[in-house]
């Protein structure tokens, strides 16, 4: 295992996870039952994290940040579905944004409500309660329904702007207009402040599990006025593979995309300050509910996680905006968990969002039903080694339609070591990510065919898991 943290640090290397950053030593493992918070931000890249100080004194330095945490399908539905369920699409259903193939009307009518870690925590006894964005396409014509699992709703009406919104609040209906204390990030935060600091406490306390999933940063990415002017001047990352040179190997939707033109260049730079500024409001909500918890003192009892539904594109590959490719930038997403006994540093091992259910069980203490494709990353928190002595070394990537900017279905498998993509029509894509970590030269044509052979077979395995033998290697 390959994580790092500033305390314990020959502890944490023999059990597999480095951390070397200096400083504030984690708070210890409380007697109490853990309350678990889970903020899942909206089209978030891993990068943004870094324009963040809030979020980087309070969970970064303090925390563990998983520098290679993955989704396994970089479109809002399916990966949310995964989120909840600890399932790889596939086995929820949920296979896109809408129907007939997915949205929330295909997931709750699939009986899928049934499968969310939500229903496990409730049933150990824990008070659940989401806030923000639940899945697409909710609630449908029935405007006041709560999912089964849920003490506490407060569910955004998709496509939850940041003005002009409505929220079912447990079955009662609320109405946001225009104004700046309608903010919706604001609003949710409020929300998220009041269930905290509401509930009860000594011998009457009973932990609690919050989702919490502001609408930012997708577009419109309106941030809130007091933002309006941050980051003049910023430019996006401009990393080799932005406007890439030369996608002749590549498949034949990317080679379809022009080089950029310097109106696109800046339309991309734009739209990258605008959406960190959306982020700040992400950035104070984080800092309202730790004051919260601690004025409850309820902080060291606390685990907190910061992730994202998919990356997003910027201008690498041609790709101005957008996700739903199995680039790195669309699949990779911020992660970093605060809470009880866990050493600030970084942790390597790819961690995706199939595994936030079994996680949350576990340091809950709940049961999560066979059928979870993921796996508990709560060893990988506190530097012991996993069950079988062994993480992950690959994984599958989904992607089922050909309504996002033009991507078609695939399958791809990824690992430390190579990305490999199967397309309709025979179109492959294979990447040396130690030689070529930028994804620029795709070598399917010619690697040796009893390389393309192995990389095929076990992608097929993938496709086809359930339950344990998704987590086979």
């Amino acid at each position: 295992m390959r994580c790092r943290g500033r305390a314990l640090l020959l502890v944490l290397v023999a059990a597999g996870c480095a951390r070397a950053r200096p400083a504030a030593a984690p708070a210890p493992a409380s007697p109490l039952r853990p309350n678990l918070i889970l903020v899942v931000t909206d089209d978030m890249a891993a990068e943004d994290l870094d324009h963040l100080p809030r979020i980087k004194s309070l969970l970064v330095d303090r925390g563990v940040t998983f520098t290679r945490a993955f989704v396994t399908d970089s479109v809002c539905t399916p990966s949310r579905a995964s989120i909840l369920t600890g399932r790889y699409a596939h086995n929820h259903g949920a296979l896109d944004n809408t129907l007939p193939l997915g949205g929330f009307k295909k997931f709750r009518e699939d009986g899928r409500e049934a499968l969310t870690f939500a229903i496990w925590l409730q049933a150990a006894g824990y008070r659940t309660a989401l806030v923000g964005k639940y899945l697409n396409g909710y609630p449908g014509s029935e405007h006041r329904y709560v999912p089964p699992g849920w003490d506490e709703w407060y569910g955004l009406f998709f496509p939850e702007p940041y003005y002009d919104y409505e929220v079912n609040h447990h079955g009662l209906l609320e109405r946001h207009g225009d104004q700046p204390a309608d903010y919706q990030t604001d609003v949710l935060a409020g929300r998220a402040v009041e269930f905290v600091s509401q509930l009860p406490s000594g011998g009457e306390r009973r932990p609690f599990l919050l989702y919490l999933a502001p609408h930012a940063p997708h577009q419109p990415d309106r941030p809130a006025p007091r933002h309006e002017m941050a980051f003049a001047g910023l430019r996006a990352p401009r990393p080799p593979s932005f406007d890439e040179e030369d996608v002749s190997a590549k498949p034949g939707w990317v080679r379809a995309q022009p080089r950029f033109t310097p109106e696109v260049v800046d339309r991309i730079d734009d739209l990258y300050r605008r959406r960190l500024r959306t982020l700040l409001a992400v950035d104070e909500m984080i800092e309202r509910i730790l004051q919260a918890l601690a004025a409850r003192g309820e902080l060291d009892s606390t685990y907190v996680f910061l992730t994202s539904d998919n990356g997003f594109q910027l201008g690498a590959h041609r790709l101005d905006h957008g996700k739903g490719d199995a680039y790195e930038e669309s699949i990779r997403v911020p992660l970093v968990v605060r809470g009880p006994g866990v050493p600030p540093g970084t942790c390597e091992e790819p961690v995706l969002n199939i595994d936030f259910a079994p996680t949350l069980a576990e340091l809950a203490g709940a049961a999560a039903p066979a059928g979870v494709d993921g796996r508990s990353f709560a060893p990988l928190l506190h530097g012991r080694a996993p069950a079988g002595g062994k993480w992950r070394t690959d994984f599958l990537v989904e992607h089922w339609t050909a309504d996002e900017g033009g991507i078609p279905p695939y399958s791809a498998l990824r690992s430390r070591s190579h990305l490999y993509v199967e397309y309709p029509e025979d179109e492959r894509e294979l990447y040396d990510l130690r030689a070529d970590p930028y994804e620029l030269h795709n070598v399917h044509a010619a690697a040796d065919p009893s390389r393309r052979e192995r990389l095929s077979r076990r992608l097929a395995a993938l496709k086809a898991c359930a339950g344990a033998t998704c987590r086979d290697e």
